[in-house]
């Protein structure tokens, strides 16, 4: 089994091969930021493994998986590495960067477990009941119209199987005021595809907070269980020029654990599981 720091040592490597990443995954720009995003990247890495490696699924290899805006691939990577099979779809221009990195992991795992294709959820619904789980991380905030998108995902999914969501936390009071700022209440763009030529829907930052996204999966058959909710990134970056990583770490997984307004409105990153009635 490959655990999640392995993974992300390895991918620090493939960085200074493949530098049209470095702009996206910005761990060898700034060093003072260094920590601050490696925590945040394993975080959410480690929620991923909590789910489909290491908890209910128990790395089952007979799991069916669909990564939707599976972007560079690594979600799909590193469950490769686990030995998961995985299908991502995208609609990313750097769509073609995708095998370059597959030549690249396939020195430490199985790279086939993971195909990749470009396409539109909304133009190619999956056969019924056809996945166990569906990953959308930074993705759900972009696919509109969001009732069309879980509808899919309610009929793509088996009996039982679940939507493992990595987003932003919509209720974030900073990251409200540099969204407005961006984009003020214009939530959904429409945007022209080169691939695909033609026009599509795309929610522009349309981020939401816990009990918005609770009230949209409840009405379209699914529900969320409190105990895989959790909440991540409380401390900003120049915090971390002043103390211990790892002690800030523990110190956010024990602010996340408890309810209240620091939880809600001050942490920047939301993980969640909605599970099909």
């Amino acid at each position: 089994m490959m655990q999640p720091e392995q993974f992300f040592e390895l991918m620090i490597k493939e960085l200074e091969l493949h530098t049209e990443m470095q702009p996206y995954y910005k761990f060898l720009g700034d060093k003072s930021s260094w920590h601050f995003r490696r925590n945040y990247f394993l975080e959410r890495l480690r929620y991923i493994q909590s789910n489909l490696v290491s908890g209910s699924a128990g790395g089952n290899k007979d799991l069916s998986i669909w990564d939707c805006g599976c972007g560079y691939g690594t979600t799909c990577l590193f469950l490769a590495m686990n030995g998961i099979k995985t299908h991502g779809t995208t609609l990313e221009f750097y769509f073609e960067t995708i095998q370059k990195r597959k030549e690249y992991w396939s020195q430490y795992g199985d790279t086939s477990l993971f195909t990749c294709s470009y396409e539109n959820l909304f133009d190619q619904k999956p056969a019924a009941a056809s996945y166990d789980w569906i990953i959308v991380q930074d993705t759900l905030h972009h696919l509109e119209p969001l009732e069309d998108a879980l509808a899919i995902f309610n009929h793509s999914l088996k009996k039982g199987g679940s939507v493992l969501t990595i987003e932003e936390n919509g209720s974030n009071i900073i990251q409200r005021i540099k969204l407005y700022k961006y984009r003020g209440n214009k939530r959904i763009i429409t945007m022209w595809d080169e691939k695909l030529k033609k026009e599509i829907l795309l929610g522009n930052e349309n981020i939401r907070s816990l009990s918005t996204w609770e009230g949209l999966f409840k009405k379209a058959g699914f529900t969320l269980p409190a105990a895989q909710i959790r909440y991540v990134r409380y401390y900003l970056p120049l915090q971390y020029r002043f103390a211990d990583a790892d002690k800030l770490l523990q110190q956010e997984r024990d602010i996340q654990s408890k309810p209240g307004l620091r939880r809600e409105y001050f942490f920047f990153g939301l993980n969640f599981v909605a599970v099909k009635n």
